[in-house]
């Protein structure tokens, strides 16, 4: 077993297409690393929740925004907005969606033993 490894999205493990949306998925050992392109539109409540159920994203979000605007309002009423240049973690039980009319391209990083809610069944 290597102790490293190198992928490119190119050739992702796996490639997600919900309703405005374009997920590429690469493993790294027992990490994921994904890339997340969101059209202007989308929303987890109007593009995701119908996949998935439930009345908020119940998985734990760590990433870098590196075009666009997301915003992001937790269960309990906080709200952050995340744009290009800005690292961030949201907690489970949140919605989100793309500020303006600028698609969003983020990366996030996740430990791939767990299951990770939308991005994992959409």
């Amino acid at each position: 077993m290597s102790n490293m490894y190198k992928k490119s999205f190119n050739d992702a493990d796996e490639v997600k297409t919900p309703p405005k949306a374009h997920v590429s998925v690469v493993k790294l050992g027992t990490m994921n690393a994904s890339k997340m392109v969101l059209e202007p539109g989308w929303k987890w409540s109007d593009c995701i929740k119908p996949l998935v159920g439930g009345d908020s994203c119940q998985a734990g979000h760590i990433g870098v925004i590196i075009q666009g605007k997301l915003m992001c309002v937790h269960d309990d009423g906080t709200e952050i907005l995340a744009e290009a240049g800005d690292a961030y973690y949201f907690a489970p039980g949140h919605d989100g969606w793309v500020v303006g009319d600028e698609t969003v391209i983020a990366y996030e990083i996740v430990d791939g033993g767990k299951d990770y809610g939308p991005w994992t069944s959409a």
